[in-house]
């Protein structure tokens, strides 16, 4: 589920922490490949912590109807209060999915919930049309248990101020890693849902990642030699750091990775400098990139193969 272009950011990411902690002496590989780990762990915990919490926020309706039935004076809507939504067809496939049961034991993702959140989005819930008309339908499709879902995490979650804040006070990595989270998301209710929450990275996917990581620390001269040639009219020493990590790892996979197409690679992190980096960044990463593209294809530099299919 985690694609490519995420595994970039958090290599990005790891060669971005390793320039800070850097002291003049040579980077520890075993070090970094750690970084890289936690980094990718970190992603795939808070995927799954938000899928949890819109599970507990919707669950909570079973609390809030035990509380109204058991209150000193009841009213007939107290002791019928609707709580099906605590039971529905989303949040039973992804219980009777063993992965995610299995991930949020393992690394008990429960301790990133705080409860008193979850009652308040609940309640911030109840008010609105959609849960309204949500109650109000007899029967429920799958579709609209999905839909509901959906409308907890996407405009109680992700569009309030008060959660956001609370993720970036408490969620290790929410304030890096919002948005690419926000994307898995989508990406999950956009899909079947039916994810191995056990395979979020595949080992395809992971040796991408350790095996660009190595290779842009690995080639530094190499990347440097054919980069800085091309900042003739730019001040090395003002480009910014994410720009240049960028480049490294451009260069890397134009050279030493055969089954990724160059225009797949420049894409990619044309989109990454737009996004982590200066405004003027894709720009500079484009023009920069496809030079040094021109300059590899003359010197029959670049050898591209299919990707195997399995």
């Amino acid at each position: 589920m985690i694609s490519r272009r995420n595994i970039r950011v958090k290599v990005m990411q790891t060669l971005y922490t390793l320039s800070s902690l850097e002291t003049g002496t040579q980077v520890n590989k075993v070090a970094a490949a750690k970084i890289l780990d936690d980094k990718l762990k970190q992603v795939m915990d808070l995927f799954t912590a938000s899928v949890l919490y819109t599970i507990h926020i919707a669950q909570y309706a079973d609390t809030d109807a035990r509380m109204r039935a058991s209150k000193y004076l009841t009213t007939a809507d107290d002791l019928n209060a609707d709580s099906r939504i605590a039971h529905n067809s989303f949040i039973a496939m992804l219980n009777g999915n063993a992965s995610f049961a299995a991930r949020v034991k393992n690394e008990n993702i429960a301790r990133l919930i705080d409860e008193t959140y979850v009652k308040k989005v609940f309640q911030q819930l109840q008010k609105t049309t959609e849960y309204e008309q949500y109650v109000a339908t007899p029967q429920h499709t799958p579709v609209a248990d999905k839909a509901i879902m959906q409308f907890i995490w996407e405009k109680l979650v992700v569009e309030n101020e008060d959660m956001q804040s609370h993720f970036t006070d408490d969620l290790p990595g929410w304030e890096d890693d919002s948005e690419l989270i926000v994307m898995l998301m989508q990406n999950f209710f956009r899909g079947n849902s039916k994810v191995d929450f056990q395979k979020l990275l595949s080992g395809e996917k992971r040796e991408y990642a350790h095996d660009l990581l190595r290779a842009v620390l690995d080639r530094e001269e190499v990347c440097l030699e054919l980069i800085s040639p091309k900042l003739v009219n730019w001040d090395k020493e003002r480009v910014a750091m994410i720009d240049m990590l960028l480049l490294r790892m451009g260069v890397c996979e134009f050279l030493y990775f055969p089954t990724i197409p160059t225009k797949v690679t420049i894409n990619e992190y044309i989109d990454i400098a737009k996004q982590y980096s200066t405004p003027q960044s894709g720009q500079f990463v484009n023009g920069v990139l496809d030079n040094i593209l021109k300059d590899l294809l003359k010197e029959d530099k670049i050898v591209k193969t299919d990707r195997p299919k399995n």
